[in-house]
């Protein structure tokens, strides 16, 4: 019998973007973090998406095979470089892009993106998430996501029905993907383009 191609078995699982340290060891905190919150984006039925090296992208990776839910496929990782053997061992789908820091658009272009500490790279990736319309919670630990956590990267009107919207803040590995599992459903919007426009029009 061929399936039905509008039943709900065959809808997409989404795909969450977990990025943020790339330093991080096993058994630091944001590492600690980072597992818990792969785990438990599995269990909640996403697949987890990263960069495929280390620190919180290997962590988000490893949680996300011990949840009870975990298939195969459920980590996917887009690296810099060329070589697979570069992802960490606990990555599926392993996606070489050669394209070093410009492939944190690929990583931005996620159904969501949640970050932890992070740097200027993951500073981009937030950024890039939210001229993307992607929804964008960011942990409230040091670096990046927690300067970030809680405000709006600028005042561009990403979903007029939404008059919060922001890059969302989280205290918790739980709290994060709380907030995915009630929000994300609103912000399935996809961006345009850039296009040449007049001083006081729309920002693109």
């Amino acid at each position: 019998m061929t399936p039905d191609p509008t039943s709900s078995i065959l809808e997409r699982r989404r795909l969450v973007a977990v990025i943020g340290d790339a330093n991080v060891q096993p058994g630091s905190p944001k590492y600690v973090l980072a597992e818990e919150l792969g785990r438990l984006l599995v269990d909640a039925g996403f697949r987890v998406l990263t960069g495929g090296l280390g620190g919180v992208m290997e962590a988000a990776c490893r949680g996300a095979r011990s949840s009870s839910r975990y298939q195969p496929g459920d980590t996917v990782a887009v690296l810099p470089g060329h070589d697979p053997a570069d992802a960490n061992p606990f990555v599926d789908v392993v996606i070489p892009s050669g394209l070093d820091h410009v492939r944190n658009s690929i990583v931005a272009h996620a159904d969501a993106v949640i970050a932890i500490g992070g740097g200027a790279g993951t500073m981009s990736e937030i950024c890039l998430a939210w001229i993307y319309k992607r929804l964008v919670v960011a942990l409230r630990v040091d670096g990046w996501s927690g300067k970030i956590a809680d405000q709006r990267v600028d005042e561009r009107v990403r979903y007029p029905d939404e008059p919060d919207d922001r890059v969302f803040g989280a205290t918790s590995a739980t709290d994060a993907v709380s907030t995915m599992v009630d929000r994300i459903a609103r912000f399935n919007g996809q961006h345009g383009t850039i296009r040449r426009r007049s001083p006081r029009g729309p920002e693109s």
